[in-house]
């Protein structure tokens, strides 16, 4: 099967001008397919404050109400995709621009209500996330984003979705980067990289130059009870390694301005299963 990217990015390459310049210029050189899929960043949440609109985080997950989903569809598909899309155009790499609703090519379903318990018991309070929308193994078109590869197409997903009833819906970026590189899985040797601000994972948060390398399963429970592993990391490998076991070839790790080193396996973490 011939090779696959599919990178995300995230705010910390977006909000800051030159890093996504040369964000954008490493990613046109990879040879090969590839597959670009990014979060919003903070011009969303400024124009929000600028327009009077307070974002509501419950639990550390955003709620989006009907106000907030307008802001995000205009930043994130809009002004920061078309952006992102024009970078890569300027390098000779023919991006697309879509969300989950382009083409029917990322369903999802909206995040039902839920109730808050407290050692078991429920409280009588019912979180409701708003338009937020969640994904399953079904919900990409992996046949579509095919024929966009084959065709010569560099599809640039924006963390936009909808529901198949005219319902556009906010979705985790990080989650979508997953259930496509698991759906295309199918059809190439796909490899997941997610790029933030770290060079990998490390086994000192001040120390960027203690990158851990390669992470299995055993080692990654050995350091989570360790607390080298904490926080946001926690659930984000646990996805990677969900991810592998549904079929990918690697999950990388790292930083964003490294991005080259992808082509000598030297990139930040390698997560894998054996």
């Amino acid at each position: 099967m011939n090779p696959l990217y599919v990178i995300k990015i995230g705010g910390n390459v977006i909000d800051e001008p030159l890093k996504l310049d040369t964000f954008l210029k490493d990613f046109a050189e990879l040879e090969g397919f590839k597959i670009l899929i990014h979060g919003g960043g903070k011009i969303a949440t400024k124009l929000s404050e600028d327009l009077g609109i307070t974002s509501q985080l419950i639990e550390g997950r955003r709620i989006t109400d009907a106000e907030s989903l307008k802001i995000v569809t205009m930043v994130y598909a809009g002004l920061i995709n078309k952006n992102i899309v024009a970078g890569l155009q300027s390098r000779n790499c023919n991006a697309i621009g879509l969300t989950g609703a382009d083409g029917n090519i990322i369903q999802a379903k909206k995040r039902p209500l839920k109730k808050v318990l407290s050692e078991g018991v429920d409280l009588g309070v019912i979180i409701d996330y708003g338009f937020v929308g969640d994904l399953n193994e079904n919900s990409v078109d992996s046949d579509a984003i095919h024929k966009l590869l084959s065709s010569g197409f560099t599809p640039v997903f924006s963390a936009i979705t909808h529901d198949g009833n005219g319902q556009l819906l906010n979705t985790n970026a990080d989650t979508i980067a997953s259930v496509i590189a698991v759906s295309m899985s199918a059809l190439y040797s796909t490899a997941l990289v997610y790029c933030f601000e770290k060079n990998g994972v490390l086994r000192d948060v001040n120390d960027e130059g203690s990158v851990i390398k390669t992470i299995d399963p055993g080692q990654y429970e050995k350091l989570k009870a360790e607390g080298v592993i904490s926080d946001g990391m926690i659930p984000k490998l646990e996805n990677a390694f969900e991810a592998l076991n549904k079929g990918l070839n690697e999950v990388c790790i790292g930083k964003a301005d490294t991005l080259p080193l992808l082509k000598t396996k030297t990139f930040g973490t390698r997560l894998t299963i054996r």
